[in-house]
């Protein structure tokens, strides 16, 4: 099964950072950005939620929520959270399967070597739940800014 824009964005039930629940089908009426990360506390992933951070303001003005997602546990995401001050909510899931739902967790290679990881995927889920965007090729970066250009909001 592939994802596509206008699929419904398959549900959740998280926990994130500060042990509060997060279920994706509970948060319809907003527009909603779930972005999916290898690791807290590396160079792309730091460059990627900074890049959040910094034009989080505009995403709040736009009625918009944002939530990062990794297999990381409250742990690591509190000490990233806690370095970077990042201002939302980190999700975490520790055994992949919404990563896995979502297509963003499988056979990565890096430097010759094959292993098992998440994709540094994007998506965007419109007010009635459904998939509006998916983000596929990130430049971590600039992606906070890419998004909102791209949806009209910049």
């Amino acid at each position: 099964m592939t994802l596509n824009p206008g699929d419904p964005a398959p549900d959740f039930t998280l926990q994130d950072t500060a042990g509060n629940t997060v279920t994706l089908s509970e948060l319809r009426g907003k527009r909603v950005v779930l972005y999916f990360y290898p690791k807290d506390d590396t160079p792309g992933c730091t460059k990627e939620a900074c890049g959040f951070r910094d034009n989080y303001a505009t995403y709040q003005d736009k009625d918009m929520l944002v939530y990062g997602i990794s297999k990381d546990d409250a742990k690591s995401h509190a000490k990233f959270t806690d370095k970077y001050q990042l201002p939302f909510p980190l999700l975490c899931d520790t055994d992949t399967t919404v990563a896995k739902a979502y297509e963003s967790y499988g056979l990565k290679k890096f430097m010759g070597k094959e292993f098992e990881g998440t994709f540094r995927h994007t998506f965007v889920i419109d007010p009635e739940g459904k998939i509006e965007k998916i983000y596929t090729k990130v430049k971590a970066e600039q992606h906070a800014t890419d998004i909102l250009a791209d949806l009209g909001l910049a």
